[in-house]
């Protein structure tokens, strides 16, 4: 299994963000292909100190990193890219990884 995560960093205009992410960036994240299931934080994200500047976190799982990169570079994959510029303006990080699972 391979997980992609995004961190999103606290945006100008939550309400705006959560907006956009629910009802444009969601359906779009969730048409990539190999895409097997997509957790989102609910709440605050916070860190051992307490407020993290941390608004969202999304984890997105696939059956491999092979998976996970050609779902990625996909015209679904790109689409979902491209959406970020349009409600990320806090900035956002992305990781992927393989957790080593059969």
């Amino acid at each position: 299994m391979a997980r992609l995560v995004v961190i999103y960093k606290m945006p100008k205009d939550t309400a705006a963000f959560d907006r956009h992410y629910a009802n444009i960036h969601i359906p779009l994240a969730k048409k990539v292909p190999g895409l097997t299931k997509y957790d989102v934080s609910r709440g605050p994200v916070l860190a051992p100190g307490g407020a993290s500047g941390v608004h969202l976190v999304a984890m997105l799982h696939f059956d491999s990193m092979d998976a996970l990169q050609a779902g990625l570079a996909s015209p679904e994959g790109k689409a979902a890219a491209d959406d970020l510029k349009n409600f990320a303006d806090g900035g956002v990080d992305l990781y992927f990884f393989d957790d080593g699972a059969a």
